[in-house]
Parts: structure tokens; C-alpha cells; sequence
């Protein structure tokens, strides 16, 4: 849950519903600030009859913000919340008819009702600083139309518009460009920054009384893209809030998002944000491009590794020495278990691993090499869920290590059994188990007098790359076998602040 939606749940009686109403609002009133000039806050109404609670602040970033201080968690009670009653009582906007004083700073509040549904659930405060009042060019008159609408339409319940509607993402913003359109779709007022993004989609016309969607239709390199502009378009002169659209024309690409304005029932026409994207997404070209690249260096390694396996498991098939034929066999078993992360990490969308399927894999695989498959249960329980590739791959090795051992020492002479990988996450930490009810630890085992490699490469991954505390026991009374622990920080701060734990 979100904060806002803690504080809603904690200080007022609003339902799941109602919450989301206004969390759709926070997400969107950026755009109703910065066309306002002025700061809001969400008033909420409390437990106690006649209080009201700061849960939410927006500041415009066109103008001077009223208060230097935040006011979430402010409550108003008594007098000072008159304004606000009156709003929900009266179901209305409400302007005290003199400014009021933030200390030297001269401050005209507004207090504007939230419906849903019919029903008065809170009040937005629109906070306007009066020190720098002059006379508002011909932008700011039509930000100042513009958020009054908006503002009309917070009132009867009609913005934001439904969730299903909701523009997801990084819309445009006020400041990028912005072009107020009528019922019929003809342009009253191009923002300059909007005039200049459609200069370089390739319109140098003039665009007052033209229709948008044809004008800016007709400067599209494909048509399937002007239509999708015009049904925007027509949706929004409908009352309905469509997704944004973006235009590729004249060597940019802009990017469009269009808000019905409705305020008393019937269409004004609406508001158009648009953006030059072009920057934004020739480098998410790039992005793309590195992201194939370093898929497809994953695929290649995991190809080498491979050859790799097959090579050491060829040449430890000629090697009439058991002892070498074993050390052969175990590389081979170590380089495999780096491939798998490699090759789950080349169909990655990013440098995160699914790692449950990686142990799936990895324990089939041992299970195989060793030759214990038809004696010794080898499973998984719990979730590792995702990890980085830089704990991935030396987790992975270390698993190996500790499965290939408890197959080995823990059921010799072909004895049967079951071993058991358990993964658990909580409070940031990952807690890796491997039991066996094997033949146990001998009474003189001492993890740092140890002279097996695989525990000595155990080691020395837990304290070099995984940061990790490691314990290693015989099982509980009446157990049989060992048991291996883990505790892994899965964040890069806290690496090695377990070891030794």
C-alpha cells in the first residue's frame, strides 16, 4: 500500500473506492496545479466531527509556491476549516473573498468540493501566492481557463476521469505544450512550446481555427498513426479520456495526450498536451539495442561454457586415473551450473534471474552427473524468486558445491536417501537451506580445517562474493544427516555484515 493510502486507512472512514478516487487524483493534479499557479492540498475529513487532515501537497512548477514548509499531517479544525465545511456541505467551490497571510506572504485560498459519485468525500485546497500579481499574458489566461474548467470538472465528479481510462506512464506535462481546442476540434490557442513541437513534426502554418487532428494527422509518415490521432481526438470531444498517441514527422516524434473538458455537462472541447519525445526514444532505441546486445553475449558465453562441460566430460572419459577422472568430472559439473545462469540471463528482459528455475534445472542436472538420480530424491521447496546476476551466478556455484557434496559423502555405497533445497526471502535477507538425511558430519569435521575443495570453494564464494553467513550442522536430535544454512542480503549495502554471524 501506498502512503496515502496508509494515512487514508488510518485517520478516515473512506472506502477502498473512494481511496482510489483520490489516489487517481494525487497522480494527476500536477497538470491542475502548475495551469492554477498555485499550490494544492488534499483535505480529508477526519474521525473527529468538524476536523479535516492534510494528506497530499502538489507545488506548480510555473509559479511561486504559497508555503516553504509542507503541510501533510496538518489538521484544521474550528474556523480555520470553514471554508473547507462549507465545500463539502454546500457541495460547492468556495473563495474567501480576502487573502489570507502565510507570514509576509499574501495567500488567496480556494476550497474545492471532491465528488464521487455523487458524494462529497474531500476537498482539494487551491492555494494561490498573491506577492507577484501583474497582468497574465495571453498563456497564462488560457492556463487560467484551463484549470478553472478542471477544477469545475473536480467538483461534479468528472476528473480524473475513470481508472480504466487512466493515462498510465509519463504524460506530457502543461510546460512541454499545450493547445485548447473546441467542441468542433479547431484550435483556440497553441502554447509557444507547443507551436514549436508541431514546427518540427513539419507544420510552420498557422494553426489557430484549424482543425488538430487534420492538421497534425496530415504530417504523420504513417496513416495508421493520423488515424489513432483522430480517434483520440473524437473520444475526447465525446467525454472520454483516451490514451495518449505519438506522431513520427519531419525527422521528430512528439507525443500527444488529450483531456476532455466538460465542466457543466457539456463538451467545451478539450485540452492537448503534447511533448517532443524525439530524444526519449532514440534512446530507448538504444537501450533496446545494448539490452539485445547483452542477451546475445549471454547466449554466446553460455555456448562456451558449454563446449567447455563437453570437452572436460570427453576428455575425463579417456583418463584411466579415478581420482583425475573425478576431478575432470567435477569441473565439468561447476562450469555447468554457470551456464544455466547464463542461459536463463540471455532471455532476461534484464540482469534478473528467475532463480527457482535455475535450481529446477541445476538439480536435475547434478542428479544426473552424479549417478544418484535413481537412489537420491534431490528437490526444491520455498522461492529464491529473482536475484542479480552478480548473486546468481556465485549462489548457483555454491549450490553445486554443497548438493554435489551431501550426494557424495552423505549416501556412499550407493546408499538411498533425499536431499532437500530450500530458498525463503524475508526482511531482505535470503535464507538458503540444504538438508540430507544422509550418514552426517564425521565428529572431527571443522569448516576451517576442512580440506575438500568444494567446501573451501564454498567458502571462499560466501565471504567474497555472496557476503553471507554459513553454518554447517549436524541435524537436529533424532535427525539423520546434515544441514547446510545460508543468509544472504539480497541488498549490496549489507553484503558481509552477516558473515560470521
Amino acid at each position: 500500500m501506498s502512503a496515502l493510502s496508509d494515512l487514508l486507512a488510518s485517520e478516515t472512514t473512506l472506502d477502498d473506492d473512494q481511496t482510489a478516487h483520490l489516489q487517481q487524483l494525487v497522480a494527476e493534479w500536477q497538470l491542475l496545479s502548475d495551469m492554477s499557479f498555485a499550490d494544492l492540498l488534499l483535505w480529508v475529513p477526519t474521525a473527529t466531527d468538524g476536523e479535516f487532515l492534510c494528506a497530499a501537497q502538489c507545488r506548480p512548477t510555473t509559479g511561486a509556491t504559497a508555503y516553504q514548509h509542507d503541510r501533510v499531517h496538518e489538521r484544521l479544525s474550528g474556523t480555520r476549516a470553514a471554508a473547507l465545511r462549507i465545500a463539502v456541505t454546500e457541495s460547492r467551490i468556495f473563495r474567501e473573498s480576502d487573502p489570507d497571510w502565510e507570514g509576509d506572504t499574501p495567500i488567496r485560498r480556494e476550497a474545492i468540493p471532491i465528488v464521487h459519485r455523487d458524494t462529497t468525500i474531500a476537498v482539494l485546497g487551491r492555494d494561490s501566492n498573491l506577492t507577484s500579481v501583474r497582468s497574465p499574458s495571453q498563456l497564462e489566461l488560457a492556463y487560467l481557463q484551463s484549470a478553472a474548467d478542471l477544477a469545475t470538472m473536480v467538483a461534479t465528479g468528472k476528473f480524473p476521469g475513470p481508472a480504466s481510462e487512466r493515462e498510465e506512464g509519463a504524460a506530457p506535462r502543461v510546460g512541454d505544450g499545450m493547445v485548447r481546442v473546441d467542441s468542433d476540434g479547431k484550435v483556440l490557442y497553441a502554447s509557444p512550446n507547443g507551436s514549436s513541437a508541431l514546427r518540427r513534426l513539419g507544420f510552420n502554418a498557422n494553426l489557430l481555427g484549424e482543425s488538430f487532428a487534420e492538421a497534425v494527422g496530415a504530417l504523420a509518415r504513417d496513416p495508421f498513426k493520423a488515424a489513432d490521432l483522430a480517434e483520440m481526438m473524437a473520444h475526447a470531444l465525446r467525454g472520454v479520456h483516451p490514451i495518449s498517441r505519438e506522431i513520427d514527422g519531419g525527422g521528430a516524434i512528439v507525443r500527444f495526450r488529450a483531456i476532455p473538458l466538460y465542466p457543466r455537462g457539456d463538451s467545451l472541447g478539450a485540452l492537448v498536451l503534447l511533448q517532443d519525445v524525439t530524444e526519449l526514444r532514440r534512446r530507448d532505441r538504444q537501450l533496446l539495442s545494448k539490452d539485445a546486445t547483452i542477451r546475445e553475449i549471454h547466449h554466446r558465453v553460455k555456448n562456451n561454457l558449454q563446449t567447455v562441460a563437453a570437452l572436460l566430460r570427453l576428455q575425463s572419459r579417456r583418463v584411466a586415473n579415478p581420482e583425475a577422472r573425478v576431478a575432470l568430472e567435477e569441473s565439468m559439473r561447476r562450469v555447468s551450473s554457470i551456464a544455466l545462469v547464463h542461459e536463463t540471463l540471455s532471455s532476461a528482459i534484464d540482469e534478473e534471474v528467475a532463480f527457482d528455475e535455475v535450481v529446477d534445472r541445476l538439480l536435475a542436472m547434478l542428479a544426473d552427473v552424479t549417478g544418484a538420480g535413481g537412489r537420491v530424491q534431490v528437490r526444491r521447496t520455498g522461492s529464491f524468486g529473482e536475484l542479480s546476476a552478480e548473486l546468481a551466478t556465485p549462489l548457483v556455484m555454491t549450490l553445486t558445491e554443497l548438493v554435489g557434496n551431501a550426494v557424495e559423502h552423505g549416501f556412499p555405497d550407493g546408499k538411498a536417501g533425499s536431499v532437500t533445497v530450500t530458498g525463503q526471502r524475508a526482511r531482505g535477507v535470503l535464507t538458503v537451506q540444504v538438508t540430507d538425511d544422509g550418514a552426517g558430519l564425521p565428529d572431527t569435521f571443522s569448516l576451517d580445517r576442512t580440506d575438500r575443495l568444494g567446501l573451501q570453494i564454498v567458502r571462499t564464494l560466501v565471504d567474497a562474493e555472496l557476503g553471507a553467513a554459513l553454518d554447517i550442522s549436524r541435524r537436529g536430535a533424532g535427525q539423520a544427516g546434515t544441514e547446510v544454512s545460508l543468509r544472504i542480503p539480497l541488498s549490496r549495502t549489507d553484503r558481509g555484515s552477516l558473515a560470521g554471524s
